[in-house]
C-alpha cells in the first residue's frame, strides 16, 4: 500500500490525536453525558410516569409517557414527552424511529379520538357515541352470522363457519387479551382473522 503522508499532514494528525486523548484523560470526555444527566431531572419534574405498550407494530415494545396536569384538581393531563421504558425485556429502552415520534402520533390533529360514522348518502362522517358504535356493530355482525352461517358442509358434519366477515386483532396487546379476542373470534364462527402483524 502506497500512502503518501506529508510531515504537514503528520503532525496535524498527531496534534488532534494528541489533544482529544488529553482532554478524555482530564475527564471531560463524559461532559456532555454529565450535563445532560443534570438537565433531564428538571424537564421531567413535576410530570405523571405512566408505563404503556407502542401502538405501531406487532413487537409491543414497552414506553413511558410522562404527562403534566393534575386530574384530581381537575386539570388537563397532558403528554409532553415519550421515551421507551429501560426496564422493558422487549426493546429495553430503544425505540423504532415511528416509536420515537409518538409524541407526534398523540397531538396529531387528524388522529380520530371518538368513533365516526358515515350515513348511507352522505358525503361526511359524524361523531357518534361508544354505546351507539357498539350496538350498530353488533347488530351488523348478529345479523351478517344469521344470514350466512354455514352450519353443515357437504357431508353433513356441522362446521358452524361464518365466512362473510373477518376480524382484524391487535398485535401489541396482552396474552390474555389475545387470548379472550381470539376464543370470541372463533367462537361466532370466524374464519377469517388476522392481525396487524402480517398486515
Amino acid at each position: 500500500m502506497n500512502m503518501e503522508l506529508s510531515r504537514r499532514t503528520f503532525l496535524k494528525g498527531a496534534s488532534a490525536g494528541l489533544a482529544g486523548t488529553t482532554i478524555g484523560a482530564l475527564g471531560f470526555g463524559e461532559a456532555e453525558t454529565a450535563y445532560a444527566a443534570a438537565i433531564r431531572p428538571f424537564k421531567l419534574a413535576g410530570t405523571t410516569e405512566t408505563r404503556n405498550t407502542c401502538t405501531y407494530c406487532s413487537v409491543a415494545c414497552g414506553i413511558i409517557m410522562y404527562s403534566k396536569g393534575n386530574l384530581a384538581k381537575g386539570e388537563k393531563a397532558d403528554i409532553i414527552h415519550i421515551e421507551g421504558d429501560v426496564d422493558h425485556p422487549t426493546n429495553r429502552g430503544t425505540l423504532c424511529p415511528k416509536g420515537a415520534a409518538l409524541l407526534d402520533y398523540v397531538h396529531a390533529e387528524t388522529r380520530l379520538k371518538y368513533p365516526m360514522v358515515r350515513k348511507p348518502g352522505s358525503d361526511k362522517f359524524e361523531r357518534v357515541s361508544w354505546d351507539y358504535a357498539l350496538d350498530r356493530i353488533a347488530r351488523l355482525m348478529k345479523d351478517d352470522r344469521d344470514r350466512n352461517i354455514v352450519e353443515k358442509n357437504n357431508d353433513g358434519v356441522t362446521v358452524n363457519r361464518w365466512t362473510t366477515t373477518g376480524f382484524l386483532a391487535a398485535s401489541a396487546t396482552t396474552n390474555e387479551t389475545a387470548w379472550a379476542t381470539y376464543k370470541v373470534v372463533r367462537s361466532a364462527g370466524m374464519v377469517v382473522f388476522d392481525n396487524q402483524a402480517r398486515v
